[in-house]
């Protein structure tokens, strides 16, 4: 029985270790609570994130251990990358938006189109009239395709009447990013220097990658098994995150 439980033991040790090296070097899932980055990913999606994508930092370990002073194996990031990091202001909660502004880039809002360095990010309507979440209620927005300077492509949303116009310009200091929601009406992002502002470089934890799982709170709680077909996003799973 002794040799047993020393067994059973050693097995959940195991099995530990290889989740945390999992997790610290692989890929670790996230929940999306707010809608920041309606359309593309809604409350209630769970995702994985590479952790190895843009090297590794003290955020790669769980509670942030300080293991290493600055990022090892660094890699870049990509403009138009969606990415969790940690906010500025007490490094430790996480946040997911799309990076809009790299190192030395100004990035502004002029009547509510996006500029960067001093160029107009293409804008282009693809649907009126929809309808995303801000908090608990929903706000009526249209849908634009919007196309970076590296080409890459994604949506956003604007609210219909009294979208976001105007900013000062933001030049992001060096080894800095500077992030954006896709909602971009109902977003606490870089535009907001007290709360998020320029991320640092060692801030990031990975680049999202798919949606693995989703499910809509709002129908039904896990516990409300009876709900479960209604509140399941079957479309969403699995879905990759562009």
């Amino acid at each position: 029985m002794k040799k047993l439980i020393i067994e059973n033991i050693k097995t959940i040790f195991y099995a530990l270790v290889i989740a945390l090296i999992i997790r610290t070097l692989l890929f670790q899932p996230f929940y999306i609570p707010s809608s920041s980055m309606e359309p593309n990913l809604l409350i209630g999606d769970r995702l994985f994130v590479s952790k190895y994508s843009y090297g590794y930092s003290k955020h790669s370990f769980p509670f942030s251990l300080p293991i290493f002073k600055d990022r090892i194996f660094y890699s870049k990031p990509n403009r138009g990358d969606v990415i969790v990091f940690k906010t500025p202001t007490d490094d430790r909660t996480d946040y997911i938006k799309r990076l809009i502004g790299l190192p030395g880039d100004s990035v502004q809002f002029i009547d509510g189109d996006v500029y960067v360095n001093d160029n107009q990010i293409l804008k282009s309507i693809i649907s009126k009239n929809e309808q995303v979440f801000c908090g608990t209620k929903k706000m009526n927005v249209n849908f634009f395709e919007e196309k970076l300077p590296n080409g890459k492509i994604h949506i956003a949303s604007y609210r219909k009447n009294f979208s976001f116009q105007n900013s000062d310009k933001f030049t992001v200091p060096s080894n800095h990013y500077f992030f954006l929601g896709d909602n971009r009406d109902c977003s606490k992002d870089s535009r907001f220097l007290t709360s998020v502002g320029y991320v640092h470089e060692n801030n990031l934890v990975g680049k999202a990658q798919f949606i693995f799982f989703s499910s809509d709170y709002r129908i039904g709680y896990i516990v409300e098994f009876w709900k479960w077909h209604k509140s399941f996003r079957f479309n969403r799973f699995f879905k990759k995150i562009s």
